[in-house]
């Protein structure tokens, strides 16, 4: 199941522990923690395994989470 949720406050940041747009969650994880605790309503960077910095998360991050959460 696909669901898009819109955190548009600080409040609602905390009790998703929402940690930037774009967060992606496969089984209620992130695809790629953050290194920090940085709940907000904020844009997030993530690191690519190639070591570049992104606006999204790695693709391989992404499958790999899929991967593990199909049975």
């Amino acid at each position: 199941m696909l669901a898009e949720r819109r955190i548009e406050t600080e409040a609602g940041a905390q009790r998703e522990a929402f940690v930037g747009s774009p967060t992606i969650r496969v089984g209620g994880v992130d695809v790629q923690p953050p290194a920090d605790d940085t709940r907000g309503p904020h844009l997030s960077h993530y690191r690519h395994r190639d070591g570049r910095i992104s606006p999204l998360p790695d693709p391989e991050d992404v499958r790999d989470a899929l991967e593990t959460a199909t049975p």
